[in-house]
């Protein structure tokens, strides 16, 4: 059975943790059944032997992936030394400590806060893209991105609001900005306790945008793909 390291990095508002999970449930729900999961807090300073997994998939998380704190600088040293031992995924937060550890830049938008449902242009044809799509809408939720990528970096996935959606690194790492383990009952109470500090019209436009069809299970059966081999 393929093992998978759950690396992670934050959590959600407390309140929505009884209804919806932490994000680590999140992930496992999106991965289904075939998978062995187990969860590392880098927070506590917990991380996986490398070696041990098939993959490590990096969570969401409210800090910052720039900040200059011990956890999160211990992260960056770890996900460098895990390249090339396992195969690693970053999900929003994770995706954007995957960037800076591989030398790219990442700092808060000028384009404010990406909230709701966004759709994405599909711009590389990975093998783990199966069945493939021009384009993915999946959830997001974020103020910081990636504003310049890796040197080796593809972009796998882009919006005119998030040129560096997805990224992929040789063949055994990816990520993404987006969430394709968040739900929309989640991303809309997420998006709803957050009126006051993101503009009301963002918020509402958001909670309006839930009303589209997502593509969370196209996603979530591709990143189930790439960490199965």
């Amino acid at each position: 059975m393929t093992r998978i390291a759950i690396l992670k990095t934050g959590a959600p508002p407390p309140a929505l943790v009884p209804e919806h999970g932490d994000y680590p449930a999140m992930i496992r729900t999106m991965l289904g059944t075939g998978v062995e999961t187990e969860t590392f807090d880098a927070q506590s300073g917990e991380f996986p032997d490398a070696d041990a997994f098939d993959a490590v998939i990096i969570t969401g998380s409210p800090s910052d992936a720039y900040a200059d704190v011990p956890w999160i600088n211990a992260l960056l040293d770890w996900i460098r030394a895990a390249r090339g031992r396992t195969r690693l995924v970053g999900i929003c937060f994770g995706h954007q400590a995957m960037a800076i550890a591989f030398g790219g830049r990442v700092e808060k938008s000028s384009r404010g806060w990406g909230i709701g449902l966004h759709r994405y242009g599909v711009t590389a044809e990975e093998p783990w893209m199966v069945p493939t799509a021009p384009t993915v809408a999946i959830l997001a939720s974020h103020q910081d991105q990636v504003v310049d990528k890796p040197a080796e970096a593809r972009v796998t996935l882009m919006s005119d609001f998030t040129p560096n959606a997805g990224l992929a690194y040789g063949d055994d790492a990816i990520s993404f900005q987006g969430h394709p383990e968040f739900t929309r009952a989640y991303a809309g109470a997420l998006a709803e306790g957050r009126r006051g500090l993101i503009d009301e019209a963002v918020v509402d436009r958001a909670l309006d945008s839930l009303e589209a069809t997502t593509d969370r299970q196209l996603v979530g059966d591709w990143v189930k793909r790439f960490v199965t081999g």
